[in-house]
């Protein structure tokens, strides 16, 4: 499971580092310490929050133009034989991209993974550092 440091996962969903340790405390967002001391948060629970966080306002939603590369942390993946959806949310942009199976798999996506999202017109191309880990 990716274990985000509180300075990645605070970039992840747009704000300062300062405001992810106030969330931490006082919205209980669960976190543990890794092998250096640091506080982490799993990928898991940090897309639950940016979902909880991206939730448009009461009365309405606040619709965005935006255009080429988006990092951002997937929120959710649901494959078919040969279509998959992934969901991903960065800083507080939703963004969904149509792929093939095979290419999730060979991207290793999961709920939790770090990627980037390239969008060229109605396109989304999705981007890792690293793929599937056999």
């Amino acid at each position: 499971m990716t274990h985000l440091r509180v300075s990645e996962a605070a970039a992840l969903v747009g704000v300062s580092d300062d405001t992810l340790r106030r969330w931490i405390k006082y919205d209980s967002i669960e976190t543990s310490v890794d092998d250096g001391g640091r506080t982490v948060i799993a990928g898991e629970d940090l897309a639950e929050y940016a979902v909880r966080l991206a939730a448009p306002p009461e009365g309405g939603r606040v619709l965005r133009s935006a255009r080429n590369h988006f990092v951002g942390i997937v929120t959710a993946v649901k494959i078919d034989a040969v279509v998959a959806q992934v969901d991903m949310q960065c800083g507080r942009l939703r963004v969904v991209s149509l792929m093939s199976s095979e290419a999730v798999r060979e991207l290793g996506l999961k709920v939790g993974t770090v990627a980037t999202a390239v969008v060229n017109a109605t396109n989304v191309i999705v981007e890792t550092t690293t793929g599937a880990k056999a």
